[in-house]
């Protein structure tokens, strides 16, 4: 037999959480059920994962972008106020979340492979203040700090010829110089660096 219960003040029959609207179940995660939330996800995670696959075309990443965006979904739960529908809402995070992935990468894509080692200079590396929106400029960030990061883990060897390129933006004649190596040895260094880079930041 349904008992009579309440939530947000407005008395609904419990039933089956699978038998509650999305309004209702927000409205009971809003008031502290998780059970509540977890319909949410277990009722939509399938549409959305179809959805993210069609933007980042690799189940791995769609799986683990679905995963983030119920995560941002349930962290600012208490601030959706249920202007669109709660589909639509996850929707939208969704969306952004899988394209926020494609910008990083895009951006690792972009400076890997701006590693010239034909003589030109490090200013490919270097990446581009092109962005507007506050997530643009995390996402950047974050992929100069991973770049750091990777590069400070590179041998010796290859640190020195990254720091040459990048820091002092030499052209791959002076980094041979420089090193008392050929200019096909440097090249070699150079190349061997972008592989290790793209490798770590991948």
């Amino acid at each position: 037999m349904s008992r009579l219960n309440t939530i947000n003040g407005d008395p609904v029959f419990e039933r089956g959480l699978s038998d509650l609207s999305d309004e209702l179940l927000v409205s009971a995660a809003q008031a502290g059920d998780a059970s509540a939330f977890v319909e949410l996800k277990d009722r939509h995670a399938n549409k959305l994962l179809s959805r993210i696959y069609r933007i980042t075309r690799n189940w791995q990443d769609a799986e683990d972008v679905l995963q983030e965006s119920f995560l941002k979904a349930f962290v600012h739960l208490p601030g959706f106020e249920g202007r669109s529908s709660f589909l639509s809402w996850i929707t939208r995070i969704a969306i952004n979340s899988a394209l926020m992935l494609l910008r990083k990468r895009r951006v690792v894509e972009i400076s890997i492979d701006a590693f010239a080692s034909d003589g030109e200079t490090w200013s490919g590396w270097e990446i581009a203040d092109i962005r507007t929106t506050p997530e643009e400029a995390y996402a950047q960030r974050e992929v100069e700090l991973h770049l750091r990061s990777a590069i400070r883990r590179l041998r010796p060897a290859l640190r020195k010829v990254v720091h040459l390129r990048r820091s002092e933006d030499y052209p791959t004649s002076e980094i041979a110089a420089a090193l008392g190596i050929s200019v096909a040895a440097a090249k070699s260094r150079l190349m061997r660096a972008k592989t290790a880079l793209r490798a770590s930041m991948s």
